[in-house]
């Protein structure tokens, strides 16, 4: 791992600096390293705190980085090509994330789905339906959600059973699985899909970080799926923050009687959610096109026209086997920003591919 990579790790563990703060002193010196040499631009009232942990926090971050080492775990900081690009757009979206899983977080395709702890019979099998329907129906989709009891699990597990990758955003560091009940789900699925969180490791499941963890479930997802959810509660939550961050939400419709039913309907019923009773419906919405594994290559003649910006990025990739983001930034002369948006873009139009280790190339 990298200094710059160690940096970024100090900041979080500086006591007395806010995440807020950690990431306006990283954004504007686009540096961890950097801002780091700043410290002295911490709000007096905090500063003598931050500078006093300085060393602390240096040492805390070499002992994550061994323990991410030992246990292959990726560590991810803001401005790393493996990092989730759709949260990168949030604006609380987290400085650092560690890793440990096989999918890729920046799939063509990634849907949360989410809801209450106390699943019903009828929300089992919603879970059940929709991600063997999801499977079947398209390629390139990961599906994300908690690892928390009722539809969290019941959803990771139709996944695993369906060959489709499933992350799981946890409130705790990647040292523990909590509930412990759901270990054996866990590792199977660091080998179909993985496990993320913002948290260090001995980080214990409290419970505001349920809600912290919530943002990540929405941020890094093109939609988020209500199966059942109460009228309150962390489902409620997040379909919220996704809404806020201006992703689609969609809803599964119950009885009026059912208090389980209760979010699902309030949801549709404030235009907040779209009705949705299958995954081809959301795919509808979604406007994303059935694509069975296997299928044939997308002809390059059916897409719109191109932006001038993606234009240029396009004929980079025709004269190379591959490029990563970076290299593309340097060719294009294009601010990192808009070269990001514009591949991501051309990712969900097939015109290009994110392949293992960052790297585009032309379909």
């Amino acid at each position: 791992m990298s200094q710059e990579t160690l940096s970024a790790l100090t900041l979080v563990c500086l006591r007395g600096l806010s995440a807020s703060m950690a990431m306006c002193l990283y954004k504007k010196y686009e540096s961890a390293t950097l801002a780091l040499e700043h410290l002295d631009e911490v709000p007096a009232r905090f500063r003598k705190k931050v500078l006093e942990s300085l060393p602390e926090a240096q040492e805390r971050a070499k002992v994550e980085m061994e323990f991410c080492k030992q246990k292959n775990i990726q560590v991810l900081i803001f401005s790393d090509e493996g990092y989730p690009a759709r949260l990168r757009e949030c604006e609380d979206a987290p400085l650092v994330l560690f890793y440990r899983g096989v999918a890729n977080l920046n799939e063509k395709r990634i849907i949360s789905v989410v809801g209450t702890r106390k699943i019903s019979e009828r929300g089992k099998s919603i879970c059940q339906n929709f991600c063997k329907e999801l499977a079947t129906l398209v390629s390139d989709c990961v599906v994300v959600s908690g690892l928390a009891y009722g539809v969290d699990i019941h959803s990771h597990r139709a996944c695993l059973e369906n060959s489709l990758p499933t992350v799981a955003v946890l409130a705790h560091g990647l040292d523990r699985i909590y509930p412990s009940l759901h270990r054996s789900t866990a590792i199977e699925m660091l080998n179909q899909g993985g496990l993320l969180t913002e948290f260090l490791s001995g980080t214990n499941p409290d419970k505001g970080n349920f809600v912290r963890r919530n943002r990540i479930v929405a941020g890094m997802s093109d939609a988020t799926i209500v199966v059942e959810s109460a009228s309150h509660g962390g489902a409620m939550i997040t379909a919220r923050l996704a809404q806020g961050y201006g992703r689609d939400v969609f809803a599964f419709p119950g009885r009026v009687t059912d208090q389980m039913s209760e979010g699902c309907l309030k949801l549709i019923k404030t235009n907040v959610a779209g009705l949705v009773t299958s995954a081809a419906d959301v795919l509808e919405a979604m406007n994303w096109t059935s694509v069975k594994p296997h299928s044939a290559p997308i002809q390059r003649e059916l897409f719109p026209a191109l932006t001038p910006q993606q234009e240029r990025l396009c004929d980079l990739l025709r004269g190379a086997e591959g490029l990563t983001i970076n290299q593309m930034v340097v060719a294009s002369d294009m601010p990192f920003s808009d070269v990001a948006t514009e591949l991501f873009n051309l990712e969900m139009d097939g015109v290009v591919q994110l392949l293992a280790g960052g790297i585009y190339r032309l379909l």
